[in-house]
């Protein structure tokens, strides 16, 4: 298994980079897991955006979604040249309703909803998901094939659910938005690095790459607190692919 970090930034970017979005590869299949601005460029500098098997969104803040409102019409152009016949498969939570209402167009998107008790089967992929607690819905993501297990906080606050859910992962893909000074002053919504990194030893994982960081912020700060409780700890970086 492949993890490509195609934006690892939120809730917006800083200049050049990208908000969240990661590419998973396996066995010639390719799953997108989150799609915010800046995301569908760099997909294409790894894959053409049409050999996507399916979409899986952990939330629908626009920094993990706003891109497919773009993809949609390069899907749709394909379709209408036949070099595509099928919409690319699109699991997402369907609240909040009025971005959820938004997604389907025309022939591009198969959108299903994604939820706790769904197991999805896709080539060498078996997906389960775990809510998560943040501003509107949204999902822990935990993908298993026989060579590997890659699982993403996607945006959460710390949640008892999310250790045994990432257990003994090869690597552990986690939101770490703050600094624990953050968290101690009341923010909401989100982890810290410290926090981040209590989780993935928890949890026993092999590895744990820090991502969603914030665009103003060093990177010294996030590495100092979470290799105080987790020393395999890295930050996300944008283009890099880690081979699970």
């Amino acid at each position: 298994m492949q993890l490509t970090i195609l934006g690892c930034y939120g809730p917006y970017p800083p200049a050049g980079g990208a908000c969240s979005g990661y590419l998973v590869r396996e066995a010639g299949y390719n799953i997108l897991l989150d799609c915010g601005n800046g995301v569908l460029s760099r997909l294409q500098e790894f894959i053409d955006y049409k050999d996507l098997d399916a979409v899986i969104l952990s939330h629908l803040h626009a920094d993990h979604f706003s891109d497919l409102m773009i993809m949609r019409y390069g899907l749709e152009l394909a379709h209408k040249r036949s070099a595509l016949y099928e919409p690319l498969l699109l699991y997402t939570p369907i609240e909040p309703a009025v971005d959820f209402d938004r997604l389907p167009y025309k022939n591009a998107y198969s959108v299903k909803a994604l939820y706790e008790d769904l197991q999805l089967k896709i080539g060498p992929f078996t997906i389960t998901a775990s809510p998560g607690v943040h501003a509107v819905p949204s999902f822990s993501l935990r993908l298993e094939t026989p060579t590997a297990v890659l699982v993403y906080s996607g945006d959460t606050e710390i949640t008892p659910n999310l250790a045994p859910f990432a257990k003994s992962a090869d690597l552990f893909l986690c939101e770490a938005n703050y600094l624990e000074e953050e968290i101690v002053a009341g923010l909401s919504n989100h982890l810290s690095a410290a926090q981040a990194a209590a989780i993935a030893a928890e949890a026993g994982v092999k590895r744990l790459i820090l991502t969603h960081l914030h665009p103003e912020r060093e990177s010294a700060p996030y590495l100092a607190e979470a290799h105080k409780y987790f020393t395999a700890a890295d930050l996300a970086g944008e283009r890099i692919t880690y081979s699970l």
